[in-house]
Formats: C-alpha cells, structure tokens, sequence
C-alpha cells in the first residue's frame, strides 16, 4: 500500500518579530536628535502609563553614559517614545517625570510652568504674597520648591537636574516675580541622596534675616535665611487660622517653634501655653507674642513629651490642645516607632482635655497614612478610656497641592477631634 498522504499545510505567515520568548533588541541608547535615551523595563513602562512621576532604577532596562542631571528620552522595552524626564545617576528614584511630548525642556518650558504654578496662588490668595509657588511635582517641576514671603523668594533645589540649572532656574524665578532677594535654602538632608551637598546661600539681590508675614489676625515673623524648612511651616497656615476658630477657656500648643497655633489660639482662649523645646525658637516665638501684643501667652521651653507627662501627674486640664510634631518617622523602617510616639502624644493630650474639649493633631510623615493615623487615634482614645469624635480631616494649604498619581505629595494629615464625656 501506498504510505498515506500528508495533510495540507498552509503556508507560514512571514515573520515580523524576534520569535516568542527571544529577547528583544535594546533600543538604542541616544534618540533621533542625540538626546540620552533610557528604556524601561516592562514593569517600569507600566508604572511610567499609569501616570507615577517616578521610575525607580530597578525598572530601568538600558542606561547610557550620564553624569546626572540630565534631560532624557524615555522608551519602553520595544523602542516606542513614552516620554522625557530628569535623570539621577544616584538616587533610587532614577526618572522624574517632565513631559509625555517630545518637546523641548528649556527656558520656554520652566518659564510657563513658573506662570502656570503662580496662576493659582493668585487666584487662590488675591491680594496676598505670602505662600508656596511651586510645589515640586504637585506643579510639574520636580525637584523644586519655592517659596513667597512678600518680595523675598525661599528656594530649595533638590535634585541633580534642578540643581544644575540653579542659574537658570532663578534667572526664571526673578523674571517672573521681581524679588529683592533670593534665598537657596537646599540645607535639607534628601539633596544626599541625589549625590548632592546641602546648600545655604543668598542667589539674587538682598535677603533679610526676617521677613513678616500675616496670617488671619495675627503677623508672624520668620527667619529666611536660618529658620526651619524654607523659613516657616508655610502648610499648616490654613490650620493655623482654623486654630482660632475652635480655641477656647486654657489651651496648650506643644511643638510650638514660631507661635502659628499659639498665636491664633490667643485671639480667643484666656490663656495659652506654647511649648517648645529650642530656646532659640522661644526666643523668636516671644517675638512675634509681643509683636502681636498678647498678654495670655506663657511661652515654656521644654520636651513637649515630659511637659505632657507631668502635666497629667499634676492633673491639669486644658480646653484646647494642639500638637504638631515634626515627622517621626523618616522612612518606612521608622513606622512603628513613630506610630508609638504619635499615640503618647496624644493619649496624653486626651487625658489632659476637659470634657468637650477640642485636639487639634497633626502629622507630617508621609510613611503613616491616614488609616493608620486614624487607628492610633482610635487606640489612644481607648487607653485614655475618653469617647471621641473627629470633627475635621484635613491635610496642608491649598498653596501644597497634591498630585493624583503621586501620594507623597499628600504627607499632611489634621484632624481636629472633640472629646464628648
């Protein structure tokens, strides 16, 4: 017999790709017009899509030849142009995002996004000179912080691409808002991760030692030039002035650095203490306590935890209470120790407050989300055996806004809370 025939087999279509499973060919590492050009790996192509500003370097599949600070193309694995961004040869955060287009990222480009940043303070403060004008990503302009005090501008540069257009960049600032001085305050810690070495210094024109500001019914005064963050706490401001709404019979603000809770709250309690552990920010608080001329506040220079401690050895009670702490926890290997010394806080304060009376507890570390925030709160109203409400959930000014795709930008957590037995 004859063997049996073959089935008919169609003819293969041509192939138009690296077989299945074989790796694709890099892209190259400069784009058309010789510009650096990075590639991502599948994962860090898809985090870049879903809009996160940030590509850490894990996710980075090729990297040419860069110093950092520079501006690069960004592709996926096949080549495809996704976008440009700002480079860092050092810091786990490898790309900040710059643009979706293939566009020029110069003068033109900072220039608009300086106006477009300003646009809303303006609109959100008219008449007032006293804010932040960029946010760093929250404003499209990662790695750059500036702030307003009236004609003297504040400026951090915190990474290496905005670092190395610090000329550029004030040249900018001072093109659009006219200062008499320009101060970089880049003194802050995350500029070491970016390979960089913290920097004070005057860049433009004339920089006062303090500069005073309004806030509601009450003026502060603020050192520029040595004072902590830019100068003052310019995202509690609208907490600030929330303050003096629910302040009543004896308050007591703990970490109080400048007075911007004490000072509000003495517009209406009987009397205020304002603890804070620096002597040289007593000094400045008592400052801006005359400057103001209240006679109802005690300014104590003291841990605000042992102050808490002994205040509830002592039995004192309070009506309002305020506790603004600097961040306890400075990454995520810090949480639970910062969670432990949020709730002493405010078990403490809870103890403290007489029935009715008003916490107003704030938390400026990113690492302790508000679910947690919140759950801790809940503990320590259960270790002080006190039933509490939350009257208010709230985070930073509106001049700090916070970017959809970026939760670090949203780091402030206020609550203001009410004890009702």
């Amino acid at each position: 017999m004859p063997p049996p025939s073959r089935p008919h087999r169609a003819p293969r279509p041509p192939r138009r790709g690296p077989r299945p499973g074989r790796p694709l060919p890099p892209p190259p590492l400069t784009g058309p017009d010789g510009t650096p050009q990075i590639a991502l790996t599948p994962r860090g192509a898809e985090r870049w899509q879903s809009g996160h500003p940030w590509i850490y370097r894990a996710d980075l599949a090729a990297v040419p030849q860069l110093t950092g600070g520079e501006v690069v193309r960004v592709v996926d694995p096949r080549g495809w142009f996704l976008g440009k961004a700002f480079y860092s040869s050092t810091s786990k955060i490898s790309l900040r995002w710059v643009s979706f287009e293939d566009v020029e990222v110069g003068p033109a480009l900072f220039g608009a996004r300086i106006a477009q940043a300003d646009a809303l303070r303006r609109a959100l403060y008219p008449g007032e000179s006293t804010y932040r004008v960029i946010h760093g990503e929250a404003d499209l302009l990662p790695g750059l912080v500036v702030d307003r005090y009236g004609d003297v501008l504040s400026v951090q540069f915190l990474v290496q691409a905005t670092e190395a257009r610090r000329e550029l960049l004030t040249d900018l600032l001072v093109a659009h808002f006219h200062p008499r001085g320009v101060m970089d305050r880049s003194d802050v810690h995350v500029r070491t991760l970016e390979g960089l070495e913290p920097r004070r210094a005057v860049l433009r024109g004339e920089v006062p030692e303090r500069v005073e500001f309004a806030e509601g019914l009450v003026r502060v005064s603020a050192d520029v030039q040595a004072g902590q963050k830019t100068g003052a706490f310019l995202d509690q401001r609208e907490n600030h002035e929330l303050a003096a709404g629910y302040a009543r019979g004896e308050a007591l603000d703990c970490f109080s650095y400048l007075g911007g809770f004490a000072l509000q709250l003495a517009t209406r309690a009987t009397k205020v203490t304002a603890v804070e552990i620096s002597e040289q920010a007593c000094e400045a608080l008592r400052r801006n306590v005359e400057r103001n001329g209240f006679r109802n506040v005690e300014v104590v220079t003291a841990n605000a935890f042992d102050f808490l401690r002994d205040a509830v050895d002592e039995g004192r009670r309070f009506d309002t209470i305020v506790l603004d702490p600097p961040s306890f926890a400075k990454n995520k290997d810090a949480i639970e120790s910062a969670v432990r010394g949020y709730k002493e806080i405010n078990l403490r304060a809870l103890q403290l407050l007489a029935p009715g009376g008003i916490l107003m507890t704030a938390s400026c570390t990113y690492h302790v989300d508000e679910e947690r925030f919140e759950a801790m709160l809940a503990s320590a109203a259960a270790d002080a055996r006190r039933r509490v409400q939350i009257v208010e959930r709230r985070g930073a000014a509106r001049d700090h806004p916070v970017l959809t795709a970026l939760r670090e930008t949203r780091y402030l957590k206020f609550y203001v809370l009410r004890v009702i037995d």
